[in-house]
């Protein structure tokens, strides 16, 4: 099925654009910077420093991930709207994503400027879409094997993880759809290591082309995660070089928006990718032709 155009906030990607996201985490314990944008001053200076690599989106998230202390939704507020309303000041073109599950943080935030709910738990609170739509919102539609928010895998086990993360996420986006949340701003994600083990999320991104037929745009959050990790034996720190590789492979095989910690070397790569396929010419051409 042929890409359409995606639209969010004032910006519009045509089917050949990639779209870099970059993460901004206002937690204390995220499992990659250890709180370095906890701070709002931190993270208003990632953010601008994110802007001037070519970050087209930023995805703000106030709850880790993974297992750790409670956050109510209360505090997920205290740690984002903030941020949310000073981002949407300061870069009226930038498009604002909030990591979130929650419908109630999503309405408040949108309220204050957020153009993009990134629902990496698969719909856990059901009235998400329907803020997504109230509020002319994107929406991306995840995989998480069926586990409830901040839960780790144990042992899952897929007859084809493929199929199961395509039947999920275009079901998703079918309701989304449904419940009036525009087309063009519908992403899935197969959600890499999300309710998964590192062979399943190798597999996801070998077949990423499977999802990308589907017709709904993809994106891909494969940052420093732990499937790099554990594929070539290094630590969190050390990961950059397989990102980049996985991001690659996930951008020629049709991905279009790509969830990235290390935003100038993302760029970087989605361009040279961009420029293989003949989408995007050199920045410079005079070799040879002096």
């Amino acid at each position: 099925m042929p890409q359409q155009p995606l639209r969010f906030g004032r910006r519009t990607f045509a089917p050949n654009d990639f779209a870099l996201m970059a993460i901004i985490n206002r937690t204390p314990d995220s499992f990659y910077d250890s709180g370095a944008t906890y701070d709002l001053d931190d993270a208003l200076r990632r953010l601008d420093e994110a802007v001037a690599a070519g970050a087209d989106i930023v995805d703000v998230g106030g709850v880790k991930a993974g297992y750790g202390p409670v956050v109510d939704a209360e505090e997920e507020l205290r740690r984002t709207a903030d941020f949310v309303a000073e981002a949407r000041s300061r870069h009226p073109q930038l498009i604002i994503s909030i990591d979130t599950w929650r419908a109630g943080v999503a309405d408040k935030l949108c309220s204050l400027g957020a153009d993009l709910i990134n629902d990496t738990w698969a719909g856990h609170d059901p009235e998400l879409t329907a803020v997504a739509a109230a509020h002319g919102a994107g929406l991306v539609c995840s995989h998480s094997g069926g586990l409830g928010p901040r839960t780790d895998p144990h042992r899952v086990a897929y007859d084809d993880v493929v199929a199961d993360v395509i039947d999920t996420v275009t079901g998703l986006a079918d309701k989304a759809l449904a419940a009036g949340v525009r087309r063009d701003g519908i992403l899935i994600d197969p959600t890499h290591d999300f309710g998964k083990n590192t062979r399943h999320s190798l597999e996801l991104t070998r077949r990423l082309g499977e999802l990308v037929d589907t017709g709904w745009p993809v994106l891909v959050a494969v940052s420093n995660k732990d499937f790099v990790g554990e594929t070539l034996d290094r630590d969190k720190d050390h990961r950059l070089p397989g990102t980049l590789a996985s991001t690659a492979i996930s951008a020629w095989l049709g991905a279009r928006v790509f969830r990235a910690h290390n935003v100038a070397e993302t760029r970087q790569t989605l361009d040279m990718v961009a420029s293989i396929q003949g989408n995007r010419p050199p920045a410079i051409a005079r070799r040879g032709l002096a």
